[in-house]
C-alpha cells in the first residue's frame, strides 16, 4: 500500500500546539511504516499568507525533531492556479460546473432551512437550474459568481483508520470562490494526487471533508487515497477546541513559558500515549513505539500545559 503521508499548513500565522501534535502524529503514522513524507504549504489565502509565518512554521516543526523528503522543494498552492483550472475545466466539460451567485447572507439561510436528504449547512442548489433570464439578471447585478460542483447528492463512505467506517451526503460545494481563488477541497484532492500522497493524516475537524474529496477525486479521474486517518484535536483548559486566542499556545510561547523544544514534543507525546509525561524521547525514538490503532479518539487538553480560556 502506498503510505506517503504529508503535512499541509496554512501559513496565515503560527502554529499552536494542536497543529504540530497533528504535524507530529502525521510525521510518525508515515515514518512507522518506512514512507515518505511531504510537505506542502497551503497559501490560498494570499491576503493573510506571509512568508516569515511560512519559514517560522518549518522551524518549529524541525525543532521537535521532524523531517521531510522534499525540503527546499516544497509544493506551494499558489503557484498551482494552472492545475485547478485545468481541473475546473475538466469538470466544466464533463457538465459538472455552475454559476453560483449566492450572497454569503442568502447562502446561510437557504442552508439554515430543511432540504430532506441533505445535511443541515449544506448548499441546496439554489442557483444550479437558474434560467437564462435569472443568471442574466444576476449577472447585470454585477454579482459575482462562484463556481460549485453539481454533486447530486450522493452518500459517499470510507474507512478512517482511527474512526472507522463513515459516510456523509455531498453537496454541491464550491470550487472556486467568487474572488477567483480556489476551493480548499479541489485544490487538496488535485495537489495530493500530484504528490503521489498514499495516506491523508489530518485532523479530525476535516472528517467530514472527505466524502466531498471522495466524490470528487473519483469525477477527476484520480487515483483514490489508499487510507485516512483523522486525528483527534487537542482541547484548550475551556474544553473548546485549541485556537491562538487560548494565550501560550505556540512554540514560542513554551519557550518563553521556559519549556525546550524537547519538553513540548514529549508533552505531545504523552497526550496520545507514547510516553510518560517526565520522559524526553527523542523523534526518533517515537516511531519504534507509534500505534495508530492505540490513538486515542477523544479530544482533549495536552497534560502540564496550562491554557489560558479567551476573555469574554
Amino acid at each position: 500500500m502506498n503510505c506517503t503521508g504529508r503535512y499541509a499548513p496554512s501559513p496565515t500565522g503560527p502554529l499552536h500546539l494542536g497543529n504540530l501534535r497533528t504535524a507530529l502524529l502525521a510525521w510518525l503514522l508515515a515514518r512507522s511504516q518506512d514512507a515518505p513524507f511531504l510537505m506542502r504549504i497551503e497559501d490560498l489565502d494570499r491576503q493573510r499568507s506571509r512568508a516569515a509565518h511560512e519559514s517560522g512554521q518549518l522551524e518549529d516543526l524541525r525543532a521537535l525533531g521532524l523531517d521531510w523528503d522534499d525540503e527546499g522543494s516544497e509544493m506551494r498552492q499558489s503557484e498551482r492556479d494552472e492545475a485547478y483550472a485545468g481541473a475546473v475545466a475538466g469538470l466544466r466539460d464533463d457538465g459538472l460546473i455552475y454559476e453560483c451567485f449566492c450572497t454569503r447572507t442568502e447562502i446561510r439561510q437557504a442552508a439554515s432551512a430543511p432540504h430532506g436528504e441533505l445535511p443541515e449547512g449544506a448548499y441546496p442548489g439554489t442557483c444550479r437550474e437558474l434560467s437564462a433570464a435569472e443568471r442574466s439578471e444576476r449577472e447585470r447585478s454585477g454579482r459575482p459568481a462562484a463556481l460549485r460542483v453539481r454533486a447530486g447528492a450522493p452518500r459517499v463512505g470510507f474507512e478512517d483508520r482511527l474512526y472507522g467506517d463513515h459516510a456523509a451526503v455531498v453537496d454541491d460545494f464550491v470550487v472556486r470562490r467568487n474572488d477567483g481563488t480556489y476551493g480548499y477541497n479541489l485544490a487538496v484532492v488535485v495537489d495530493d494526487a500530484a504528490q503521489g500522497i498514499g495516506e491523508v493524516a489530518r485532523g479530525r475537524d476535516l472528517l467530514d471533508s472527505t466524502p466531498r474529496q471522495i466524490w470528487l477525486a473519483e469525477r477527476l479521474g484520480l487515483p483514490p487515497m489508499a487510507s485516512w486517518a483523522h486525528l483527534p484535536l487537542v482541547l484548550g483548559s475551556d474544553g473548546e477546541r485549541l485556537a491562538k486566542r487560548h494565550g501560550s499556545v505556540t512554540l514560542a510561547d513554551q519557550r518563553r513559558a521556559g519549556r525546550e523544544p524537547a519538553a513540548v514534543r514529549a508533552a505531545l507525546a504523552a497526550s496520545v500515549g507514547l510516553c510518560e509525561p517526565d520522559e524526553r524521547p527523542g523523534a526518533e525514538a517515537l516511531i519504534s513505539r507509534f500505534d495508530p490503532s492505540a490513538v486515542p479518539l477523544q479530544d482533549g487538553p495536552l497534560p502540564g500545559i496550562e491554557t489560558t480560556p479567551p476573555a469574554g
